[in-house]
């Protein structure tokens, strides 16, 4: 999300180099979703262009690609995860978990498939799962079946504030097309939780969405997790500032939580 073009001259300075972006999106987050992988596995020299652009403590949450887990469906894809996962290695400690969304079919009867994927894996990589077909969230034995097949953390994706009233604009209009329409889930099966909220584009109704997460990741950082929390809204135009305010909002029930770093000036300074 670091080249979205909505945040050039506004988050982002401009005019700023493709290769530097990513830089300066690191001075108002910490963290960041790796959608594209999902699409195309990154060259490892535009990988290592990511790692010199973050420093050691800065967050990936990358995808796996889309061969693997919607083409496939976690079978026959060895030499597709090998190329991902050598493509990424450029990264280091800055890739914090793997990301595996599973399409709305992939359904309690895939259960053994996913366990047999996620054992296979190589143990120097941290996995968060996320589904989105409706037995996860109504059927407590398809919920019971997963939780003990994931030895990784389930990742939500919060659509609750997003779908609590009709769209009214553009880029709701069509989110409200696309977005899966999941139950509110606030649990966490690991010590690094990972949850994707969607709120709206106007701000006040996405800071009012995500209030009951509040306590939640406060309570996780109180047990000594250490959660990453995304926030998007359907044009994720304002996606940046809206990150701090939550971290803020945090931080207000937890003193002792870190600031975030300081966004570097996005233009000159100038008296007039």
């Amino acid at each position: 999300m670091w080249q979205h073009r909505s945040w050039q001259g506004r988050f982002l300075p401009h005019p700023l180099p493709a290769d530097e972006r990513l830089r300066a999106y690191a001075g108002w987050c910490t963290a960041v979703e790796g959608n594209t992988t999902f699409y195309a596995t990154p060259a490892r020299e535009t990988v290592a262009s990511w790692a010199r652009q973050t420093g050691p403590d800065f967050r990936f949450v990358l995808k796996l690609p889309r061969v693997v887990t919607h083409d496939r469906r976690l079978t026959g894809a060895d030499e597709e995860l090998r190329s991902f996962l050598t493509a990424i290695e450029p990264l280091g400690p800055r890739t914090h978990a793997l990301w595996i969304q599973l399409p709305g079919s992939f359904g309690p009867g895939d259960v053994p498939t996913l366990g047999r994927f996620l054992r296979g894996l190589p143990t120097t990589h941290r996995y968060a799962v996320e589904v989105r077909h409706p037995a996860f969230f109504t059927d407590p034995a398809a919920v019971a079946a997963l939780e003990a097949a994931l030895g990784a953390e389930w990742v939500p994706f919060d659509t609750t504030a997003f779908f609590g009233t009709p769209p009214t604009s553009d880029a709701e209009r069509e989110a409200w097309t696309r977005k899966p329409r999941t139950p509110l889930r606030t649990a966490a099966l690991t010590d690094r939780p990972v949850v994707r909220y969607l709120g709206r584009d106007d701000p006040a109704r996405t800071v009012e969405g995500w209030q009951p997460w509040l306590p939640v990741v406060a309570g996780w950082l109180r047990e000594g997790r250490s959660p990453t929390f995304f926030v998007h809204t359907p044009d994720n135009a304002d996606a940046p500032e809206l990150a701090r305010r939550f971290h803020d909002q945090v931080r207000a029930l937890l003193p002792e939580l870190a600031p975030l770093p300081e966004p570097e000036p996005v233009g000159p300074s100038t008296l007039f």
